[in-house]
């Protein structure tokens, strides 16, 4: 068997905008989705896939990806889990040249499914990694982060930015502007996330805010001043040591970015009232800054603060699923089987 990891990601600013050509910082965290391969002599799939949210529900399936299981959750996240994982396929497939192989596949995962948190990213990348190491074919993590790019384009009609898989691919701190991607020097940021339990539709979200782009300047501008925070902390980022741990002055500004930025993303209609309420408790437990992360609509949120007192207002803010600290994924896909240790950071 074949066994890949790749983390999920938080992103410190401009979600929403990436989908138009601003610069976005997404940063790699060490929750992991990992995926296990095993070739079959025929072209079939067979999917297990198990814990996909971290307090939600269990999916277990079999026979081809394109049969929907009988589990009683919503079906919109659980038919675009089966999409991502069918796209991997198809990607791995096409990589090495094999178009009628096929795999017993186990998808297990610490990410929240559909939270903004990078799960879909994080399986694609680590599915394609493990299936083409299994067909014999050694992709290095940019070519990885390309076509699960290619497969979350596909499942989302057309509307994903690189910014997930590129992260999930290659760890740390990223840059992403259109289809220029690159790693980002940064210290090991603080971060807390806030997990309301719910899951926001993607494709739904930022179809809405496509229409009010189109119906209202002002909304375009909305946009556009989300690229220029991305802007101004890529400025405040690389004059910090990353080999230090943060300044004061330096969380300190990067958080009040962080709360224009959540403002900005709320004007557009992409929060909740949930998203909202951990956003406030966060800042009242003295976190520096802290916003939604992802598409929103509910999910998670993500703080800046050191201390334990952002993750315990949280842990008592109702509606609050769960609260944990989520350290930077200085790694991003790796293989976790024997003595294969190929990493992002040894192709860098």
């Amino acid at each position: 068997m074949t066994v890949s990891s790749a983390p999920g990601k938080v992103y410190l600013f401009g979600e929403h905008a990436v989908v138009y050509g601003e610069p976005a910082v997404p940063c790699a965290i060490e929750r992991r989705a990992t995926v296990t391969v095993e070739p079959r002599d025929d072209d079939h799939v067979r999917v297990v896939a198990e814990d996909l949210t971290l307090d939600g529900f269990t999916v277990e399936y079999s026979g081809s990806t394109d049969s929907g299981p009988d589990v009683d959750v919503p079906r919109p996240l659980v038919q675009a889990a089966m999409g991502y994982i069918d796209a991997a396929v198809d990607q791995a497939r096409d990589a090495a040249d094999a178009p009628d192989a096929g795999f017993d596949i186990t998808v297990e995962s610490a990410i929240p499914l559909g939270a903004g948190l990078g799960s879909s990213a994080a399986v694609v990348v680590a599915g394609i990694d493990a299936a083409t190491r299994a067909l014999g074919v050694d992709l290095d993590p940019e070519e990885i982060a390309d076509r699960a790019y290619r497969a979350e384009h596909e499942v989302q009609d057309g509307q994903a930015s690189r910014a997930d898989t590129f992260a999930s691919a290659m760890g740390g701190a990223v840059r992403v502007e259109g289809d220029d991607c690159r790693a980002v020097d940064a210290p090991a940021l603080p971060f807390v996330v806030g997990f309301d339990g719910g899951a926001g539709d993607t494709g739904e979200l930022v179809a809405g805010v496509r229409a009010l782009r189109e119906k209202y300047d002002f909304a375009a501008d909305t946009v556009e001043a989300i690229g220029d925070i991305v802007r101004e902390g890529e400025t405040l980022l690389a004059e910090a040591d990353p080999e230090s741990e943060p300044s004061e002055d330096l969380l300190d500004a990067l958080g009040e970015l962080m709360d224009f930025n959540h403002g900005l993303l709320e004007a557009l209609g992409v929060s909740s009232r949930s998203l909202d309420s951990l956003v406030w408790a966060a800042r009242s437990g003295d976190a520096y800054g802290a916003k939604l992360t992802g598409a929103g609509g509910g999910g998670c949120i993500v703080a800046l603060d050191p201390t334990d007192e952002t993750q315990t207002a949280l842990q008592y803010t109702p509606g609050c699923v769960d609260a944990f600290r989520a350290e930077l994924a200085t790694t991003g896909v790796r293989a976790e089987d024997g003595n294969d240790t190929k990493t992002s950071e040894e192709d860098a």
